[in-house]
């Protein structure tokens, strides 16, 4: 039953509210309530029919109105518990519906509407994005809710919006589409209209022909050039700037980074890998890998497994603080630092501890297709209990990289380099990776830290450890 109406004993059934429903149509839409004074209740519960347009007598001897159910939106009235809340998802002809923002995650109040994906009179289908919200951590869609036309925008970009916001209106026909945005529609509105000739003959007309004539005021000199002395540096011109405002992906980064290097007590200690074993290794079996498991074999996968023996010698590394309180994980969430054109994000490979090579490699390979593509999820990128960040894909030779909060640790891969090592009393060229491990020095001790950047070198220069657990 889609709703419920209780009255006082005594009341006349016949005359609650005058109300008549005109349209009822099946929508998902929160709670609606409706209060009154005059004895009336009407409840909606949520995944019911919603009404769409009704006519109600609200107090006791007031109009007969017939309005739709956006008009009662937030509607309340002063010395009256009559209140009601409504979502309206269509117009008066049920031809035009509203776009609106999604839910965004429980941690995301609001975002900055970015860029719109279509233009007003563009055609769509159904759940075809229109618009990407940009928030602190993701980038989200907004679909149309209907296929259909843009018939306006009702937002701009760069607008702070929350879940709920109306941004479009969508038309299920063609009529009546409007192709002027917004932001056109006030250039236009803005826009000084010009005197007409006759009013401005007619003010010629009043001035005085003394008036008419007025003397040039001698022009003062301008000002001799100061004289630069050698001590000042000469700054380049203002002109040649340009001044954008930053992402909230960029502030939401800029501001972790700060806090992590204000909380932390940070100390990096380096160590230097031999990359020979495992090279050959992914060398001599990349093509039955790829073969089985359908994803090539990387590097990155030796190193989540090393890390996961390490961390599971050292369980230390993979604690943090909380208060006066250190909280040990027994499970090992590997997150993986991802560079973006839109910032850096970090996916988080969970229970690695639990996985082989080719699960890590599909889940690598899956998390960073996502990130790119900017479809990776808020749940996909939170938690973690260690990061990894390969700063060698983009040739970096060594680094002090910054912790991932409220992690402890997180290690840094660098560039792969042939230099020369003596091996066996003999001087030979051997692939040569620096590896670094920056610790938050309150929890994690210098004598841990080394233990674990020396199991990492271990595990990778001789990868039958893995094989042996030894």
């Amino acid at each position: 039953m889609w709703g419920i109406v209780r009255r006082k004993v005594g009341s006349d059934a016949s005359s609650y509210l005058g109300q008549s429903i005109k349209r009822i149509r099946p929508a998902v839409s929160a709670p609606r309530t409706y209060m009154s004074q005059s004895k009336e209740t009407l409840l909606v519960r949520r995944g019911s029919k919603y009404i769409q347009s009704f006519s109600s007598n609200i107090l006791p001897g007031s109009a007969v109105s017939t309005k739709p159910l956006s008009d009662f939106v937030a509607f309340s009235q002063k010395n009256s518990s009559i209140q009601a809340w409504g979502r309206s998802f269509s117009s008066d002809s049920g031809d035009l519906v509203d776009a609106v923002v999604p839910f965004m995650g429980e941690s995301i109040t609001d975002g900055t509407l970015a860029k719109f994906l279509k233009k007003p009179g563009d055609s769509v289908a159904v759940d075809e994005p229109i618009a990407q919200v940009e928030t602190d951590k993701v980038t989200i869609d907004v679909a149309s809710p209907e296929a259909g036309v843009i018939q306006k925008f009702v937002a701009s970009e760069g607008d702070t919006v929350e879940p709920g916001t109306k941004i479009a209106v969508i038309s299920k026909s063609a009529e009546g589409a409007s192709h002027v945005a917004p932001s056109e529609e006030k250039t236009a509105k803005a826009a000084p209209q010009p005197s007409p000739p006759a009013e401005k003959d007619d003010v010629d007309k009043k001035i005085p022909k003394s008036e008419e004539v007025v003397k040039e005021k001698p022009k003062a000199p301008s000002p001799s050039p100061k004289a630069t002395s050698a001590s000042e540096p000469i700054l380049p011109p203002k002109d040649r700037e340009r001044r954008v405002p930053m992402t909230r992906l960029r502030k939401r980064v800029a501001t972790r980074l700060k806090d992590s290097q204000n909380t932390f007590a940070l100390l990096t200690t380096f160590n230097e890998v031999d990359m020979t074993n495992l090279m050959k290794l992914r060398s001599d079996y990349k093509d039955a890998f790829l073969e089985k498991h359908g994803v090539k074999l990387g590097l990155m996968s030796g190193f989540v497994k090393a890390a996961v023996t390490g961390l599971q010698n050292q369980p230390i590394i993979n604690a943090v603080i909380d208060g006066d309180d250190i909280i040990y994980r027994d499970y090992v969430d590997i997150s993986i630092a991802v560079g973006t054109p839109k910032g850096l994000v970090v996916p988080v490979i969970r229970n690695a501890d639990r996985m082989n090579f080719a699960d890590i490699e599909k889940e690598i390979n899956n998390l960073a297709k996502k990130a790119t593509a900017g479809t990776i999820s808020i749940d996909e990128m939170a938690g973690g209990s260690f990061t990894i960040s390969n700063g060698g894909v983009y040739g970096s030779l060594l680094s002090t990289p910054i912790i991932n909060p409220p992690q402890s640790a997180i290690l840094g891969m660098h560039s792969i380099v042939s230099r020369p090592m003596v091996v066996g009393g003999n001087v030979v060229p051997r692939p040569m990776m620096y590896i670094a491990l920056t610790y938050d020095h309150r929890l994690i001790d210098g004598r841990e830290a080394v233990f674990f950047l020396r199991r990492i070198k271990d595990v990778v220069e001789d990868p039958r450890r893995l094989l042996l657990d030894i």
